[in-house]
This record gives structure tokens, sequence and C-alpha cells, in this order.
């Protein structure tokens, strides 16, 4: 069954079918307009950059892709690879790490759950990885809290080497999609 079918039925408040794909021009365009509210701001882009990060987002070495509602949607972005590390912390130990955002105003609706294990599944089936990791302003409490319900742990925590922002690396053997699926649903 596919990750699409298993959301359908998750949940009779939240249906929705997720794909990801890749990003174009338009999508990180609108992700460079997104405006987080404090203190979620850390992580506005500047608009003083916006073809600088057009030209990062579509580079294909930095693996990001975008993440759409009913298949047309653009609702947020993942990478995989460097992209998801941030400058102090240690990434000795080999995994896949994760970034993620997603559109402001879909942020805190207990939806995060369902826009994890699609990139989870995703990640799974492109690069199957045996450890995956992510990392996460310490601040973040909502995002902290939707990771460690799909089974991720902490295994450091550390200053951001330029800017001394608090952040928390988690990491977790990867697993089948339906597991994080079945945590999405007792936690609903």
């Amino acid at each position: 069954m596919s990750f699409s079918n298993l959301l359908l039925n998750c949940n009779r408040d939240l249906t929705m079918s997720l794909s990801i794909k890749y990003l174009d021009e338009a999508n990180v365009r609108e992700i460079s307009g997104w405006n987080y509210d404090a203190p979620y701001d850390y992580y506005n882009l500047n608009p003083d950059e916006i073809e600088q990060n057009t030209h990062y987002f579509l580079n294909p070495q930095n693996n990001f892709y975008g993440i759409f509602e009913e298949s047309r949607k653009f609702i947020g972005y993942c990478s995989f690879g460097e992209d998801g590390q941030v400058p102090g912390g240690d990434y000795s130990t080999p995994a896949l790490d994760i970034g993620m955002g997603i559109c402001p105003n879909l942020t805190g609706q207990g939806r995060g759950c369902y826009y994890v294990a699609a990139v989870l599944d995703f990640a799974q089936q492109m690069f199957d990885p045996p450890i995956v990791r992510v990392t996460i302003a310490a601040f973040n409490q909502r995002a902290l809290q939707v990771w460690y319900r799909v089974g991720f742990h902490t295994v450091d925590n550390f200053e951001h080497q330029y800017q001394g922002v608090p952040f928390v690396i988690l990491v977790r053997e990867n697993e089948r999609v339906l597991k994080d699926y079945r945590k999405c649903q007792m936690a609903t």
C-alpha cells in the first residue's frame, strides 16, 4: 500500500495525499517569501538573496525536493545530505541528514507527523539509509516533539558555530513508514 493511500484513512478530520517531487523555480521563489512568526523567524530567508537561494535550492547536488498536497499544492520542502547539517555539530557518524521546511500558515496544526512520515518514506525509497538524522534548533519544540514521536532520539546538543543558537541532533535507525503511520495514528 502506498504512503498516500495510508494517509487517506489516517484521520477523519485530516485527509491528505502527499507526494514528493523535484522543486521548480516557482516553488523556490515561494519559499523565499515565507515569513515565520517569532521565534521561528530564525528560518526566514534573506529577501535580498532570492537569486542565490534559487540557485542553491535548484542545484541537484543539494538534493532538495518539494512536498505537495493532492499532487499539486506546494506545501513545503525537504533536503537530503549535507544541507541538513548545521555548523558546529558532530556529524562523524555516517547517516542521511534530512532538512525540512513547511509553509508558515500550515505549521502548528498537528500535521507535522504526516509530513515527516512522507519524507521518511521518500528517503527510504530513494536512499535506503541505515540511519537517518535531523538537526533542529532547540527552541523549535514543535518540530522536536514530532521527530521524537516517530522514534528519533537525541545524540548531541551544541551551539551553531557562528550564530550561537542551540541545536539538537536526533537519529533513528531507518524503519518502514508503516510504523511511522501507526505512531501518527496513535497521537491523533
